[in-house]
């Protein structure tokens, strides 16, 4: 039984193995790493985008039934009188995209318009060549320098939203653009050193390797568990991993535009942010960038935080199931919760948003540096029923100092009547 799970989970490893050693008889020899490459892109090309299909779907439905309204439940398939209960919704929206006018301002840079929406996805897609979907499903393995990959070309995406606001020759896109690029240049800083006590704690950059230290089998100094235990040794289950966590999840909702952190295209305030002047297919590109850029945000957590495609627990029926299976599932979780939030939260004003990212985000993930540096050291010498109480400690105080700051001051209000 465990050797027909385990042929499950590599199946989609088997099957490009089997492609590639059936191809090496028929190919040339310098075509063998390119089809390699091909067969390892293509799942992400296939998953991620048809994920990004029933989100929208999904999305719509979910907000319409927290807002008491129905949402879409027509569209089924083409030409036909199955609706699916809406879920065909994407089919004819991404129709509409392809043939819908492409519209430039006569004054626009027309090659940086074309290349911006560009520009933005394909960094995106990069990102996901080093996540570990599962087990032995990296497309690219980087022993020491997966993270910085992932956050080197995941910054490149600055540039697109500013080759888009400035080519629209348009003072609301520009405005937009400058405000989206401040966003994400603020919150970069404290998704990048919430993510540096992991690195701290693993030793590596590899995030392959850091999956692997979150295994039950593999302990590490200030990782409760010991040797197989029961539970799997997420850093979430840590202080300063909790709390990073949430500093990453927040960070990551404000770089991928979601809400409350959405003004870069809030139509109320600047119209629709820098792609006010994008239509049609190009529109769809955007679109489709900013939900795989939370979709890699999401994965990038659950591989720090959450243990990668790593079960909760070592028991039987969970191992069992596919590796490839717990990091999907754990994203679709990720989905649900912002969903949830989109339809909660009320957006935030241009001067929360900057001094939420400078006054709290950011010293509360250096705090965090040195908390998670302390848990570090005291492994060895101190019980861990006082390093949780002493770390977390650590933590609580400065979050309230520091939220108070934020608290609304409410002041009596007077009615005044005319005389």
């Amino acid at each position: 039984m465990a050797e027909l799970f385990q042929a499950l989970d590599q199946f989609p490893v088997t099957l490009k193995h089997w492609l590639v050693g059936h191809l090496q008889n028929i190919l040339p020899e310098w075509a063998v790493p390119l089809v390699s490459a091909a067969l390892s892109i293509a799942p992400i090309l296939a998953v991620f985008p048809l994920l990004f299909a029933l989100t929208t779907v999904i999305e719509r439905k979910g907000l319409g039934r927290i807002q008491n309204r129905i949402g879409p439940n027509r569209v089924g398939i083409p030409l036909t009188n199955i609706r699916l209960a809406g879920f065909g919704q994407f089919i004819a929206d991404g129709i509409k995209s392809l043939t819908k006018e492409d519209l430039v301002p006569h004054a626009a840079d027309k090659v940086v318009h074309f290349i911006a929406p560009i520009a933005l996805l394909i960094p995106v897609l990069l990102t996901y060549s080093v996540l570990p979907i599962g087990r032995n499903m990296v497309p690219l393995e980087l022993p020491q320098t997966g993270l910085l990959f992932f956050f080197a070309i995941g910054a490149s995406t600055e540039l697109s939203v500013f080759m888009a606001g400035w080519s629209s020759r348009n003072k609301y896109s520009l405005l937009g653009a400058m405000r989206a690029i401040a966003q994400m240049v603020s919150y970069e800083i404290p998704l990048i050193l919430s993510a540096l006590t992991v690195v701290m704690i693993s030793g590596t950059l590899s995030l392959s390797g850091i999956v692997e230290r979150q295994m039950w089998s593999m302990p590490l100094p200030g990782i409760p568990g010991g040797q197989e235990g029961l539970l799997a040794h997420w850093f979430l289950f840590t202080p300063w991993g909790f709390v990073g966590f949430l500093l990453f999840l927040t960070a990551a909702a404000a770089e991928a535009n979601r809400t409350p952190f959405d003004l870069p295209e809030a139509e109320s305030e600047i119209v629709a942010g820098y792609f006010t002047e994008y239509s049609g297919f190009k529109f769809a590109i955007f679109f489709l960038g900013e939900y795989l850029g939370l979709f890699s945000m999401c994965g990038l957590g659950i591989t720090l935080f959450l243990g990668g495609w790593l079960p909760p627990v070592n028991i039987a029926p969970l191992t069992w199931i596919p590796s490839w299976c717990w990091f999907l599932g754990k994203l679709c979780g990720f989905i649900v919760l912002f969903i949830w939030l989109r339809g909660t939260l009320p957006r935030l004003r241009t001067d929360q948003l900057m001094n939420f990212a400078w006054k709290f985000l950011l010293p509360m993930t250096l705090i965090n540096l040195v908390v998670a540096a302390l848990w570090h050291l005291l492994a060895g010498s101190v019980p861990l029923i006082v390093r949780w109480p002493l770390c977390f400690a650590m933590l609580a105080v400065p979050y309230w100092l520091l939220s108070r700051g934020f608290e609304a001051k409410f002041t009596k209000r007077e009615y005044r009547f005319a005389s």
